[in-house]
C-alpha cells in the first residue's frame, strides 16, 4: 500500500465520524495502539523541539524501509504523531521525503486544535521527513 494508499484509508476512517471530538477520540485511540518506543529513545536528542507536549520519535532503517516509534506525554499528541507513524512506517526513505502531507489538513483535526499544537502537526511530518532523509544520504 502507498503512502497515498494509507493516506485515503485513514481520510475514509475519519470521515466516519460526524463530530469532531469522536474523531479526536479515534485518534486518540491510535496513539495508545502505537508501538512502544524503546525507552532509550525517550531522551533529548529524540525530542521534536518546538511541540507544546514532549514528543519522542525514532526511526531505524532496514531493508531500504524507514520504520518509526514515538511516544509523547500528552494524548492528542501521540494520537497525532500515531497518524504519521502509521503513514509513512514501512516506507523508503525515497518516498517519505516525496510524499505529499498535506494529507493532515484533510483530516479536520488542525482546525479545531489550539495553534502550538497546529504548529506541532507541521513539525511532526518534518522531522519524520528529516529522519528519512538522514536515512537516504546515509544508508
Amino acid at each position: 500500500m502507498s503512502i497515498a494508499d494509507k493516506q485515503a484509508t485513514l481520510l475514509e476512517e475519519l470521515a466516519l465520524f460526524q463530530d469532531w471530538t469522536e474523531r479526536y477520540e479515534y485518534v486518540i485511540g491510535l496513539g495508545k495502539k502505537l508501538a512502544p518506543i524503546d525507552p532509550a529513545a525517550k531522551s533529548p536528542d529524540h525530542l521534536i523541539k518546538g511541540c507544546q507536549s514532549q514528543v519522542w520519535l525514532d526511526a531505524s532503517y532496514d531493508r531500504g524501509k524507514v520504520q518509526f516509534t514515538a511516544d509523547s506525554d500528552s494524548l492528542i499528541t501521540k494520537g497525532m504523531i500515531a497518524l504519521f507513524v502509521r503513514v509513512l512506517s514501512d516506507e523508503t526513505p525515497d518516498d517519505i521525503l516525496t510524499a505529499d502531507m498535506s494529507f493532515i489538513e484533510r483530516t479536520g483535526l488542525k482546525e479545531h486544535l489550539a495553534p502550538t499544537r497546529a504548529n506541532a502537526l507541521s513539525l511532526m511530518a518534518q522531522q519524520m521527513k528529516q529522519r528519512a532523509l538522514s536515512f537516504a544520504t546515509h544508508p
